[in-house]
């Protein structure tokens, strides 16, 4: 049984943290059900395998590669296990963020711009974060299957490594941050905030309690929606929005179709910009976000060429 990149990058992931795992141990609130993902991912992967050998190759590659990128809906929650075992560092970001533009841009955006046309616009382009991957990755399926191994690879390789990052740097990012420091000092984060910055330490290790924004329309429902659903104090910096939307529109350029970035473009600038104006990062953990992408996509690009050399000689 040859492993594609999906199945390849998965254990891989798998190792990395179950060694993570035992390190931690009980103090782990999720222990028992974060190692039955993992054993629920180490059962599919031969499943599938078997079941798609009477495939065409289209559909084996669907079978065998769906599923586990499925999975990094029930990944990304334990960047929030592992990343709340140690002292949050927003106090951190948030004073480069005061330092650099001499403000809070997370605060000010939605207050400079808080029309519902604008709103909607930016929880539109947030929103289209998950049908942009979809669009790209099924683009290769369908139309560049002979490059989708590699596709994948840098896919699933660079959001690994964002999850990597995030549970060994816990930022939770402005939306829980200044909600922290109003709950604890009882200041408004629009009108004074404390200076220096202060640490809230293990603080979101028991308290997720964020400033959400106010739904004005459809799109601003949904996300709130969503953040209300699936977000935790985890994940700030950098932006995985911002970092995977780029390694994403990387990928459609390389594609060689020009119409595929043509039609994302709009949709990945409102996203970047989203990511600030409803609070979710620092404008640094965006900015920052964008430059970690570019890296990521030329190292794992480059590391698919050279394993692939290796094993090809």
């Amino acid at each position: 049984m040859k492993l594609n990149s999906v199945e390849l990058t998965t254990i891989i992931y798998i190792v990395i943290t179950t060694v993570m795992i035992a390190i931690y141990g009980t103090q782990l609130d999720n222990l028992y059900s974060m190692l039955l993902l993992r054993a629920a991912a180490l059962i599919i992967i031969p499943i599938t395998y078997f079941l798609s050998r009477s495939l065409s190759t289209r559909w084996a590659l669907c079978l065998r590669t769906f599923p586990l990128m499925a999975l990094l809906v029930f990944w990304y929650p334990e960047t929030y296990d592992f990343c709340s075992q140690l002292p949050y560092q927003d106090h951190v970001f948030a004073a480069i963020d005061q330092q650099l533009f001499g403000c809070q841009p997370s605060l000010e955006f939605a207050q400079v711009m808080p029309q519902t046309f604008w709103s909607e616009a930016f929880n539109m382009g947030y929103y289209a974060y998950y049908y942009m991957m979809a669009a790209v990755i099924i683009f290769y399926l369908v139309c560049r299957t002979t490059h989708y191994d590699r596709a994948t690879f840098i896919f699933l390789g660079s959001f690994f490594i964002f999850y990597l990052v995030f549970e060994f740097l816990p930022v939770a990012g402005p939306q829980y941050y200044f909600q922290a420091l109003h709950d604890i000092y009882g200041t408004d984060p629009f009108t004074s905030l404390p200076w220096p910055l202060p640490s809230v330490g293990h603080y979101f290790s028991t308290h997720q309690a964020a400033m959400l924004p106010e739904a004005k329309g459809i799109f601003s429902q949904l996300v709130l929606g969503a953040q209300e659903m699936g977000e935790h104090p985890t994940a700030a910096f950098p932006s995985s929005h911002v970092g995977m939307s780029t390694v994403v529109m990387l990928l459609a350029w390389r594609s060689g179709n020009r119409t595929l970035p043509a039609i994302l473009l709009p949709f990945y600038i409102l996203l970047c910009l989203a990511t600030v104006y409803i609070r979710a990062h620092y404008l640094i953990d965006s900015i920052c976000g964008l430059i970690f992408a570019v890296v990521l996509y030329l190292a794992t690009d480059r590391l698919y060429t050279r394993l692939h050399t290796h094993a090809n000689p």
